[in-house]
């Protein structure tokens, strides 16, 4: 298959749009997501299509894809494995549990104990799993999208501010427009499309992407203005705790797969400002009395974004 990271976004884009109608910037979010080796968080209410469009870009690629559904009573061996003894053989196996998968879906992640949150965070930060005091490797594709219902809060364990830092980004499907919805009704009228969806990359064409996203140029200007807006994030009415260094590492990560996937070599100031919101919204500790507030923090983030200056888009010969 192969291609340029453009290429391979194209593919793929197309691909998910034989199923997902619409949302066209969520789709080049989590592309741009799995382009910059980050994880995804999906927050919205059930039946938005959140467990459908990761299904649709699984199925896009030629590897392997797991879904684990978070209940509370799920274990952390139940997502990295457990070592069981072998009475033919008198001897300890491993048997690898569902995260190891190029694309993992974890479905309703705020369901499950925060131990069991733990176990899953830990293999998206570092990587690797420790059983048994032997290290195991994540393969070197490995995207984890989650889901959580932001509506319930019955059985539920909300993610802690440490653990949402290890999402690259976080943001909601919504509901669709009028006409979309009339579209899925009839893409969906006869057979669900899903079910015939092929693979149209391999996952060494996606860390190959991964590998050209690196080489995107960063001018010295826009460091300085993604470092400002961090910056900004501290100070900021009815922020407690703002944006940290990681946060802006990650924002210039996003930044760098949305120049990517337009088919540019350098970040331009339109790339960091489409970045920042589902970046660094989550990533913010607000006050009390803004937390009852719906999408406070992206409001937040946009007032910060227009009180900057602006730099000239990098001009390279």
């Amino acid at each position: 298959m192969g291609g340029t990271l453009q290429e391979v976004y194209n593919k793929i884009k197309e691909n998910i749009g034989r199923v997902i109608v619409g949302k066209e910037n969520i789709i080049d979010l989590m592309l741009v997501t799995l382009f910059a080796k980050g994880h995804m968080l999906l927050e919205d209410v059930p039946g938005t299509g959140k467990t459908v469009l990761v299904k649709s870009l699984a199925k896009s690629i030629d590897g392997e894809c797991s879904r684990i559904q978070f209940t509370p009573d799920l274990l952390p061996s139940d997502i990295t494995g457990i070592n069981f003894f072998n009475m033919k053989t008198s001897e300890f196996e491993f048997v690898k549990g569902p995260i190891f998968a190029n694309i993992v879906l974890a479905d309703e992640i705020n369901r499950a104990t925060p131990k069991t949150q733990s176990g899953l965070l830990e293999c998206m930060e570092e990587r690797q799993t420790t059983i048994d005091g032997k290290t195991y490797k994540m393969y070197p594709l490995f995207m984890v999208v989650a889901t959580q219902n932001p509506i319930e809060n019955m059985g539920v364990f909300p993610l802690p501010e440490a653990q949402l830092d290890r999402f690259l980004v976080k943001s909601s499907m919504e509901y669709p427009t009028h006409d979309e919805s009339v579209s899925i009704i009839e893409r969906f009228a006869s057979e669900n499309p899903l079910d015939s969806l092929n693979a149209v990359v391999t996952a060494d064409d996606i860390t190959a992407a991964q590998q050209e996203l690196d080489t995107v140029y960063v001018d010295r200007d826009i460091a300085s203005y993604i470092t400002s807006i961090v910056e900004a994030t501290r100070g900021a009415k009815g922020v407690e705790l703002g944006a940290s260094p990681r946060a802006a590492l990650s924002l210039l990560r996003v930044a760098k797969g949305y120049a990517a996937i337009a088919g540019r070599k350098y970040i331009s100031p339109d790339d960091v400002k489409k970045a920042a919101r589902p970046t660094l919204a989550h990533r913010l500790v607000l006050t009390s009395t803004m937390r009852i507030k719906k999408n406070a923090a992206s409001e937040i983030i946009d007032e910060i974004i227009s009180s900057l200056t602006v730099p000239t888009e990098p001009q390279l010969s």
